[in-house]
């Protein structure tokens, strides 16, 4: 529910699970610890970083985001088999449905000034992109590409569970659009292109959904012209992430080991913006790899991707050693790589790494596939 709807909720539970599974395992040392090898060597070159910035101080409060990774290690251990990681999963998207619901109404019920009531006053504010629960579209939009993609194997194997995801998915998709994202929206392309091709054979499933994602774009208003405007040297926008590309570029040939520090860009980026970026201050790049190299340093840059390395080659590992009898198992784990793999695609156009939101439920999803090889012990999960 947490994930779904309040950032503050999904870190409590994420706590009171942590202190669950660490009592009733009796120790960290019976956990299950994948990629802990990576994850160590980010967090540890983070703090680093950290402590050779200009505000060392400054940059070690930031490094507390690093907390967020831990929720990968608190989903793996505390879902018991592949039955709960599908439920889990399942879970989350038919949440996801109905905020995509609520999104959809919230643009269309938008009012010119937002009401002064708490909840119904945050809801309907600068609600003419969909943002839902959260405090921003993109926010929005992260989530729904994750969740949709992890789904989407799952229906075009037209089991028992496609009937009733379908419309889900489709809402789904309509809020994505709402969102006016496109970074999300090539993402979410990819993903949708590589579920048609990879997942299990389902006629009537693939054409539901190619002409569901075909339709929205014709429906919702101004998704076809946004969809045209990417890349397109005439946006304002486009020249904003090319003049911030420069900029960290030009950050990361300066400081190419230790980077500028973890938290620092709000005050650094002015003095190297270029004479084209539409805005002179900002807190991050929009491009993840660009951020974590100019805030890291390349060491930096080069231990985050290792998380992602390890991800894929052990998570490919565990589907191909699902036999083919565990189709909803094979389903999931394929929608999880499409899933982060099309995070890792949207965050070449934002920084979602730094989207707390975003991180959690992408981590949550990446331990689902060695949930689901606890069910298979052929497969290894070692890194």
């Amino acid at each position: 529910m947490g994930l779904s709807v309040s950032i503050t909720l999904a870190e409590l539970a994420i706590v009171g699970l942590a202190i669950v599974v660490l009592v009733s395992n009796r120790g960290p040392a019976r956990l299950s610890w994948p990629l802990i090898g990576p994850v160590l060597a980010f967090a540890a070159w983070t703090l680093v970083a950290a402590l050779f910035s200009d505000r060392p101080l400054h940059s070690l409060a930031t490094c507390k985001s690093l907390l967020v990774l831990g929720t990968f290690y608190v989903v793996l251990n505390v879902l018991a088999d592949a039955a709960a990681a599908r439920h889990f999963a399942a879970t989350l998207f038919a949440l996801m449905a109905v905020v995509a619901g609520l999104a959809i109404v919230q643009v269309f019920a938008c009012p010119a000034t937002a009401p002064g009531w708490p909840v119904l006053g945050r809801f309907l504010h600068k609600c003419t992109r969909a943002h839902a629960f959260y405090s921003i579209y993109m926010t929005l939009a992260g989530v729904l590409t994750l969740v949709l993609l992890t789904v989407a194997p799952r229906i075009l194997g037209e089991g028992r569970q496609a009937f009733w995801m379908v419309p889900g998915w489709i809402a789904g998709v309509t809020a994505l659009a709402f969102t006016y994202v496109r970074g999300a929206w090539i993402a979410f392309g990819a993903g949708v292109g590589a579920s048609l091709l990879l997942a299990s054979q389902g006629v009537l499933a693939r054409l539901v959904l190619a002409v569901a994602v075909l339709a929205v774009l014709f429906v919702v208003p101004g998704a076809l012209y946004r969809l045209e405007t990417v890349g397109s040297l005439q946006d304002n926008t486009t020249i904003d992430r090319l003049a911030m590309i420069e900029g960290g570029l030009a950050m990361v040939g300066d400081h190419p080991l230790l980077g500028i520090g973890p938290g620092r860009m709000g005050d650094t980026y002015p003095r190297y913006a270029p004479h084209i970026a539409m805005r002179r201050h900002t807190s991050h790049l929009h491009n993840t790899p660009l951020q974590i190299a100019a805030e890291r340093g390349l060491l930096g840059l080069a231990t985050w991707l290792a998380i992602y390395v390890a991800f894929f080659r052990r998570t490919i590992a565990i589907f191909r050693g699902l036999p083919a009898g565990q189709a909803e198992d094979r389903a999931l784990v394929l929608g999880c790589l499409i899933a982060v793999a099309a995070f890792l695609i949207a965050g070449l156009f934002e920084y979602n790494f730094g989207d707390t939101e975003v991180l959690l439920v992408a981590c949550s999803l990446m331990a689902l596939p060695f949930v689901v090889a606890r069910t298979a012990p052929r497969v290894s999960t070692a890194v």
